[in-house]
Parts: structure tokens; sequence; C-alpha cells
């Protein structure tokens, strides 16, 4: 007998739930089902993001539907698009064994014409973010005088973006509802007023305390320079081959630079932020579930309504001001009863905050090191020899070729044909991460992996050498300007780069010494504004700065060579 039967779930309604793979309930449908079941008591649940929250309201909501009444029996308020998609095709699929309740889902982004078409033809369930919700009251082409239960799922979520006005007006027009059941992940004040307001002697059901997180997850955290996270970020997502990966920054513009960097690096990824076209944010969202996408950089608000079951990894691209949302972040992973893994990148001053955090949800957050350039090479090699051996070979496909293979490979032994095979991808990741530095920062005393230390003359690192460039912030010159000439136009990779500091008139920045020459040749090449640059030792007594004519910084020009044409990066 099913687990869920002891709930009280209904027979039709087991054949749905089995058919999509439920088998034993999560702690919050144990605790919420039955009391839904029961009868007309407001529900408060409180439950963290991936505990199974949809099944909790969605099961008993749809046993207590009358399906002979063609009304709005039921309604569900969700804070995004996305969640309210998701949610209105949960209740489809947990019903497809059971009567055919007519379940309508409308939501800003779309036509509204068509949503009033499908709610006239007899909805029974509606599915609803609030603004729309509202747009359609103020219209009258909406009515909810039938509507015995309201669920108010993420009331966290909809009340820090906004919605609280829109909730007011919509609860008041639920004049006869039965019952009120609330999911949250946290009870902050303006919840709490929700419940006091139109609920009546709730249940209060928790299932951990507000802050703790799921234990199927993995808590840990590297340290490293502000200079080095985005390179932090690419050994722990080299390190890990299969990786399928939510990335959280705090802002559009850090996921925007995050995206764009990763995407010119070869990474298969994309952005998810406030900026975009519904559009986009939907074909993005829809790759990224699909698994068309490894690695998805959002924002918080963003990420909202994004319910992907199989997430491996969540990284923190530096850490969220609120406890809460790093819990929330962290419970994209570790879903359906599988492990995950949340990852955080920090600077030593944020050190501290993990400690907070760490006794806060009592999760062990533990801190690793960062992986050295050889490791990810080695966890790449041996991905690749888990590919080749997994391979799915179509013998009566390639049987035809065989012959002229065997012939072109003869003169390669078995051992020889191995090591090629593994370099193909292999010889990639060798050539970036051969001469990678150590990233991690040491304690105090730790001389493993430690930086080299700076030379007294001109304060680079060993190996390297400070150069003085005659261009700055008057110009319009920014690091990742200055970044992407050096690797477009040099071949200079981001490793041979150390510390860049831009001041008004000029910058200093460290380079490998292997790189120097071919810089120091090749940057007088361009201008700006018509206006030579010039590159010598930081060392060396520096000259003032050259008349600025023009302050705006638009394009590196290459000077035209005797006889060519003026050439732009």
């Amino acid at each position: 007998m099913s687990a869920f039967k002891t709930l009280g779930i209904a027979d039709d309604l087991l054949q749905g739930i089995t058919a999509m793979g439920f088998e034993t309930p999560t702690p919050v449908q144990e605790m919420v089902i039955p009391v839904a079941l029961e009868g007309d008591n407001d529900i408060i649940a409180l439950a963290q993001t991936g505990t199974g929250k949809t099944a909790a309201f969605g099961l008993p909501l749809l046993q207590r539907i009358d399906p002979k009444e063609r009304t709005i029996q039921a309604l569900i308020m969700c804070p995004t698009r996305e969640l309210c998609v998701q949610v209105a095709g949960d209740l489809v699929n947990y019903s497809e064994h059971a009567h055919q309740y007519k379940v309508v889902a409308v939501y800003g982004g779309a036509g509204i014409e068509g949503q009033i078409r499908q709610i006239k033809a007899g909805a029974q369930i509606v599915v609803a973010t609030p603004g729309r919700l509202m747009d359609l009251i103020t219209r009258r082409a909406i009515k909810l005088e039938s509507v015995r239960r309201v669920v108010l799922d993420e009331a966290d979520e909809m009340l820090n973006m906004g919605f609280k006005e829109a909730i007011d007006f919509i609860l008041s027009e639920v004049v006869d509802r039965k019952s009120i059941w609330l999911f949250s992940a946290t009870m902050p004040r303006e919840v709490r007023t929700i419940a006091n307001t139109y609920m009546k002697n709730p249940r209060e059901l928790s299932v951990m305390g507000s802050s703790q997180t799921n234990e199927n997850i993995e808590h840990v955290y590297y340290v490293c320079r502000a200079d080095d996270r985005y390179n932090a970020l690419k050994r722990v997502v080299d390190a890990l081959p299969g990786i399928y990966a939510l990335i959280f920054c705090r802002t559009r513009i850090e996921t925007k630079e995050v995206a764009e960097q990763m995407v010119r690096d070869g990474y298969n990824s994309d952005a998810l932020h406030g900026d975009l076209a519904q559009a986009d944010r939907d074909r993005v969202m829809q790759r990224f579930r699909e698994g068309n996408l490894q690695l998805l950089i959002a924002t918080d608000v963003a990420a909202r309504g994004l319910d992907v079951s199989n997430i491996s990894h969540v990284i923190n691209y530096g850490l969220p001001d609120e406890i809460e949302v790093y819990t929330h972040r962290s419970g994209r992973t570790g879903r359906a009863g599988k492990t995950g893994v949340s990852i955080t990148i920090v600077t030593p001053k944020y050190e501290e905050r993990i400690r907070q955090i760490e006794r806060k949800t009592k999760a062990p957050i533990v801190k690793k090191t960062l992986p050295t350039g050889m490791e990810v090479c080695e966890a790449q090699l041996f991905n690749i020899i888990k590919g080749i051996h997994e391979q799915e070979v179509h013998h009566a496909d390639i049987e035809p070729y065989m012959e002229r293979i065997q012939e072109e490979l003869k003169d390669l032994s078995k051992e020889e044909l191995i090591k090629r095979f593994a370099s193909v991808e292999f010889n990639r990741f060798l050539s970036y991460y051969r001469n990678a530095p150590d990233i991690n920062i040491y304690p105090r005393g730790d001389k493993r992996g430690a930086r080299p230390m700076a030379t007294p003359s001109t304060g680079a690192a060993e190996g390297t050498v400070r150069l003085f460039v005659s261009v700055g912030e008057m110009d319009g010159v920014n690091k990742k300007d200055f970044l992407i000439l050096l690797d477009r136009s040099f071949g200079v990779p981001s490793r041979a780069i150390g510390q860049i500091d831009v001041s008004r008139t000029h910058l200093h920045f460290d380079l490998d010494a292997a790189y120097v020459n071919v810089v120091r040749q090749g940057l007088p090449e361009f201008t700006i504004n018509g206006r030579p640059i010039r590159v010598d030792d930081a060392s060396e007594r520096e000259r003032g700065p050259a008349r600025r004519e023009d302050k705006v910084f638009e394009k590196w020009d290459r000077k035209p060579k005797k006889g060519g044409k003026k050439g732009k990066w």
C-alpha cells in the first residue's frame, strides 16, 4: 500500500502520483495533507524551497473539488509566472487518472484575452500571480464568490516583491471562503500581518526551523582574493565536469558580466536577470529545465519560480545579505530525495559571515581549498575516460568504416591510441592550467602555494613585471576593457595578468615576464582618440600625461602602418 494512502489520499489521485514516481511523502506532506483533508482549518505551513509543498496543498485541494460544479472553487496565488505554470501543470499531472479538473493559470506577460476565455470555459481551480488576478477582477472578467479555499504559495516572496496591496484586494473579494492555506519559507512581520488579518485560529505546521537547511545538501566554501573570484569560479566548475548548476550573483550587472565572460570562455551558460524580455527569459529557463544549459547565472529575484529537481550544485558567487536567502538558494539542489552541494566563494572579510550562517542554519559549512590547475586537469581527464568507456557504439553504422579506420591507425599501439583519444579534450585544459598559480588564501605562516613575494623595486610578484601604461579613467579605460584588449590583440591569458590599478591618468599592471615584450611592442601600435599609448616599466621615471583633446574613450584604434589602413580593435 502506498505511503500516501495512509495520509487519506484517494485512489484515483494515488494513480497519478505513482505514475509521477512519488513513493514516500516528504515531511511537509505528512504534516499538511491530513490536516487539509480533515476539515476547514486555516493552515500556516513553514517549509523551505524544494520540500514538496506543491503536492502538500495540491493533493488535498484536488480531492476537495466537486468535479460536477463548473465554478471556481479554489484559488492559488504564486509570486511568479514560472511558478504559476509549474503548479498548474503539477495539478493536471496529479489528477491524470482522476476527474478532468479544469485548471487555469493566469499571469502577466501573456495575452489576457486568451486567459479570460479559459476562465469562462469553466475553470474550477485558478493559479494566478497577484498582479494579473487583480487586473482580471478590476475588468470584471473573473468572479470569486464561489471560491472556498485560497492557497498563498511562497507568501514571503510575494510580499517581498511588493504584492501586499494586491493580496489584500484579492482576499477582500473572496468573501465566502472556508479556509486559507498559507505556505512560506519564513515568517516575517508582513506574513504574520496577513495571517492575523485574514485567518482564524490557523494550525501552524513547521517542518523545521525557518532557517534550517535540507539535510541532503553538503555545504562547502572557498576563500580567495577579490580579484581571483572569477578564476575561482572557473576552477570549481572545471573540477566538476558533470556539474549542472545554478550560480547566484548579487546584482543584475554582476550577473550579466559573469555570464558574458563565461560564454566568452566557452562554457555552456546563460544569464537570468531582470533586464531580460519575457520571451528571452522563457527561452533561457526552458533550456535550463531541459538540461540543454549546464550553468545558469541568476539573481535571486530572477530565479524565483524556477523549479528544477536535478540541479547538482548551487554556487554563491558571494554571500547574500540575509541568511534566509542563503537557505533558499541552497534549497534549489538536493531535491526529491537526491543529494546536492551548496558552494560559496568568499573573500577573507566575509569568512566570519560563513560562521554566522553555520550557527543559524545548524548545517556544517566546510572550508575547502580551491583545486590546483593539475587537479582540474586530472578531473577532466578521468571524465573523458569515463565518457569513452560509456560511449554507446552503433556497430552496424560504423562497421562499414572499420577497415579504413584500422588502416589509418595501424601504426599506433594500443597505449598510443588511448593517449591520443584522451588528449583530444585534455590538451585544452592542460595548456590553460599547466602553470596556473594557486589562488587559495592560507593562514598566516602557512606557505603552501603562497603567492610569490613582491620585489621591493616594482611591487610585482617574482616572475612578473609591473608595467606603466599612459591611459586611465579619463580615457574611459577600465580593467575589463584592458583585459579584453590584451586577450584579443596579443593572446595574453588572464592567468598571466596580475594586479591592475587604474588611476585617472594612467594604469599599472603586473604581467608574466613571458608576455612583456609582445605587449610592450604591440600596445604602442594602438591609440586612444588619436593619441599614442606609451608603455614603460613601472620602475622607470614616469613622464606627465599627454594633453587630452577628447576625454571620451570610444575604441582602441590601431595606428596604420606605412601604406596600410587604420585598424580597429
